[in-house]
């Protein structure tokens, strides 16, 4: 999987509310984004913490990980969540988005498919989820965003790249400073 990460905090913060994860091996792959509400050093404690989680679990489900997520959210501000993951030897992939983590798909033949999340945040209480199931395939290229990110301009101008790369530099030099929130956005490509 080639990756590539664009983030900056709101303007005028020190500290991103964003935090991301993710890990590779020879099996599968796992990406996480999680935006802790608010801004400021308090979203980022939140949203660290959801990630730290999902580093010491990454075999888990992407079900039983939102679940792990909730649970040390317990007195803490909430977060929104998405998590992707990647089985290469069943060539399958899932993802799940609560609240206003937007992600993406691209086909190798360009066609785009962006998924609803699931409405909400999590907060140490127990909540629905949805997740979502598709084949992968060579060239597939998967963008994961917090809301700092206008989807509309993704699509619009980048979706067309074919390297992780170029996307995130792409979005960075186009809209970069452009952050009425803290902004993150992974462009995954799966060769």
């Amino acid at each position: 999987m080639e990756l590539s990460v664009f983030q900056k905090a709101k303007k005028g913060n020190y500290y991103c509310g964003d935090s991301y994860f993710y890990r590779e091996t020879d099996d599968a792959f796992l990406c996480a984004l999680a935006d802790g509400l608010g801004s400021g050093e308090m979203a980022m404690e939140s949203s660290k913490a959801v990630m730290e989680i999902i580093e010491d679990h990454p075999s888990l489900s992407v079900e039983a990980l939102v679940k792990k997520c909730n649970e040390v959210l317990v007195g803490k501000r909430g977060v929104v969540l998405g998590i992707l993951k990647i089985d290469y030897s069943g060539m399958t992939y899932s993802y799940s988005s609560i609240g206003n983590i937007g992600v993406i798909t691209v086909d190798p033949d360009g066609k785009r498919h962006r998924n609803i999340p699931l409405a909400g945040y999590l907060s140490g209480y127990s909540r629905s989820l949805r997740v979502t199931h598709g084949k992968i395939q060579k060239g597939m290229i998967f963008l994961m965003f917090s809301d700092g990110v206008n989807d509309r301009r993704l699509s619009a101008k980048l979706t067309h790249v074919r390297n992780a790369e170029e996307i995130t530099t792409l979005y960075k030099n186009l809209y970069g400073q452009n952050r009425e929130d803290d902004t993150t956005l992974i462009a995954m490509v799966y060769h």
